[in-house]
Protein backbone atom coordinates (compact mmCIF):
# COMPACT_ATOMS: atom_id res chain seq x y z
CA UNK A 1 0.00 0.00 0.00
CA UNK A 2 3.05 2.30 0.72
CA UNK A 3 4.22 2.39 -2.77
CA UNK A 4 0.65 3.08 -4.11
CA UNK A 5 0.05 6.26 -1.36
CA UNK A 6 3.58 7.56 -2.71
CA UNK A 7 2.92 7.09 -6.21
CA UNK A 8 -0.52 8.44 -5.61
CA UNK A 9 1.13 11.61 -3.61
CA UNK A 10 3.51 12.52 -6.77
CA UNK A 11 0.65 12.36 -9.33
CA UNK A 12 -1.27 14.53 -7.05
CA UNK A 13 -0.05 17.19 -4.75
CA UNK A 14 -2.64 19.32 -4.43
CA UNK A 15 -3.67 16.39 -1.89
CA UNK A 16 -3.04 15.67 1.17
CA UNK A 17 -2.91 12.02 1.88
CA UNK A 18 -3.01 10.87 5.86
CA UNK A 19 -3.62 7.41 7.04
CA UNK A 20 -6.89 7.19 9.47
CA UNK A 21 -9.17 4.77 11.19
CA UNK A 22 -11.98 5.47 8.30
CA UNK A 23 -12.05 6.38 4.92
CA UNK A 24 -12.81 10.18 4.10
CA UNK A 25 -12.33 13.06 1.93
CA UNK A 26 -12.34 17.07 3.70
CA UNK A 27 -12.49 19.04 0.81
CA UNK A 28 -11.96 22.17 2.88
CA UNK A 29 -8.42 20.95 3.99
CA UNK A 30 -7.68 18.87 0.40
CA UNK A 31 -7.10 16.28 2.58
CA UNK A 32 -7.85 12.14 1.52
CA UNK A 33 -7.96 9.65 4.58
CA UNK A 34 -7.23 6.41 4.53
CA UNK A 35 -7.14 2.83 5.80
CA UNK A 36 -3.94 0.96 5.12
CA UNK A 37 -5.54 -2.07 4.14
CA UNK A 38 -7.89 -0.82 1.80
CA UNK A 39 -6.32 0.47 -1.16
CA UNK A 40 -9.79 0.52 -3.13
CA UNK A 41 -11.07 2.81 -0.23
CA UNK A 42 -8.47 5.14 -0.66
CA UNK A 43 -8.97 5.24 -4.40
CA UNK A 44 -12.47 6.02 -3.53
CA UNK A 45 -12.06 9.02 -1.92
CA UNK A 46 -9.10 9.82 -4.44
CA UNK A 47 -12.24 9.62 -6.54
CA UNK A 48 -14.30 11.96 -4.65
CA UNK A 49 -11.33 14.41 -4.74
CA UNK A 50 -10.85 14.54 -8.48
CA UNK A 51 -13.99 15.20 -9.38
CA UNK A 52 -14.80 18.19 -6.80
CA UNK A 53 -17.28 16.25 -4.61
CA UNK A 54 -17.97 18.83 -1.76
CA UNK A 55 -21.42 18.99 -0.65
CA UNK A 56 -24.37 17.38 -1.39
CA UNK A 57 -28.42 19.24 -1.66
CA UNK A 58 -30.39 15.44 -1.13
CA UNK A 59 -29.86 12.21 -0.35
CA UNK A 60 -30.31 10.83 -3.85
CA UNK A 61 -27.65 13.39 -5.16
CA UNK A 62 -25.20 11.88 -2.39
CA UNK A 63 -26.23 8.22 -3.81
CA UNK A 64 -25.26 9.61 -7.28
CA UNK A 65 -21.74 11.15 -5.80
CA UNK A 66 -21.31 7.65 -4.67
CA UNK A 67 -21.50 5.64 -7.88
CA UNK A 68 -19.50 8.50 -9.85
CA UNK A 69 -16.71 7.97 -7.28
CA UNK A 70 -16.99 4.42 -7.77
CA UNK A 71 -16.74 4.72 -11.41
CA UNK A 72 -13.73 7.12 -11.32
CA UNK A 73 -12.22 4.79 -8.48
CA UNK A 74 -12.46 2.08 -11.01
CA UNK A 75 -10.59 3.93 -14.05
CA UNK A 76 -7.78 4.84 -11.16
CA UNK A 77 -7.54 1.43 -10.21
CA UNK A 78 -6.88 0.79 -13.94
CA UNK A 79 -4.20 3.34 -13.96
CA UNK A 80 -2.39 2.08 -11.11
CA UNK A 81 -2.76 -1.96 -11.57
CA UNK A 82 -5.41 -2.04 -8.90
CA UNK A 83 -8.89 -4.13 -9.42
CA UNK A 84 -11.55 -3.52 -7.96
CA UNK A 85 -13.78 -6.27 -6.21
CA UNK A 86 -17.18 -5.73 -8.05
CA UNK A 87 -19.08 -7.07 -4.43
CA UNK A 88 -17.07 -5.09 -2.40
CA UNK A 89 -18.08 -1.72 -4.22
CA UNK A 90 -21.93 -2.96 -4.48
CA UNK A 91 -21.85 -3.67 -0.66
CA UNK A 92 -20.22 -0.11 -0.27
CA UNK A 93 -23.37 0.99 -2.30
CA UNK A 94 -25.86 -1.14 -0.23
CA UNK A 95 -25.05 0.61 2.28
CA UNK A 96 -26.55 4.34 0.86
CA UNK A 97 -28.99 2.70 -0.33
CA UNK A 98 -30.65 0.93 2.35
CA UNK A 99 -29.94 4.17 4.36
CA UNK A 100 -32.04 6.06 1.76
CA UNK A 101 -34.22 3.39 2.25
CA UNK A 102 -35.01 4.02 5.65
CA UNK A 103 -34.63 7.42 5.54
CA UNK A 104 -37.54 7.22 2.60
CA UNK A 105 -39.87 5.22 4.26
CA UNK A 106 -43.06 6.40 6.11
CA UNK A 107 -43.40 5.83 9.57
CA UNK A 108 -46.94 6.31 9.30
CA UNK A 109 -47.92 3.39 6.82
CA UNK A 110 -44.26 2.22 5.94
CA UNK A 111 -45.36 3.74 1.93
CA UNK A 112 -42.16 5.55 0.27
CA UNK A 113 -41.68 8.89 0.67
CA UNK A 114 -40.75 11.86 -1.63
CA UNK A 115 -37.75 14.07 -0.10
CA UNK A 116 -39.11 17.31 -0.13
CA UNK A 117 -36.23 19.59 1.17
CA UNK A 118 -32.67 18.12 2.88
CA UNK A 119 -34.26 16.81 6.04
CA UNK A 120 -37.62 16.56 5.49
CA UNK A 121 -39.57 13.64 3.65
CA UNK A 122 -43.45 13.65 2.28
CA UNK A 123 -45.45 10.35 2.09
CA UNK A 124 -46.64 9.60 -1.06
CA UNK A 125 -49.66 7.44 0.62
CA UNK A 126 -50.66 8.74 3.38
CA UNK A 127 -49.42 12.88 2.82
CA UNK A 128 -47.71 12.42 6.18
CA UNK A 129 -44.63 14.54 6.26
CA UNK A 130 -41.70 13.36 9.15
CA UNK A 131 -38.06 14.61 9.41
CA UNK A 132 -34.52 13.14 9.38
CA UNK A 133 -31.15 13.44 11.01
CA UNK A 134 -28.68 14.79 9.02
CA UNK A 135 -26.19 12.22 10.09
CA UNK A 136 -25.60 9.44 7.20
CA UNK A 137 -23.51 7.39 9.76
CA UNK A 138 -25.69 6.57 12.90
CA UNK A 139 -29.21 5.17 12.74
CA UNK A 140 -31.91 6.24 10.62
CA UNK A 141 -34.30 8.40 12.86
CA UNK A 142 -37.60 9.87 11.49
CA UNK A 143 -39.82 11.99 13.61
CA UNK A 144 -43.24 13.05 11.99
CA UNK A 145 -43.68 16.99 11.48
Amino acid sequence: MEPLVSQLRQDYPDFVFTQGAAHCWSPKGHEIFYVPESPAGLLHELAHARLGHQTYSSDMELIHKEMEAWEEAKRLGERYGISLDVDYVEDCLDTYRDWLHKRSTCPICSSAGLQQQSRIYTCINCAATWRVTAARHVRSYRRTV
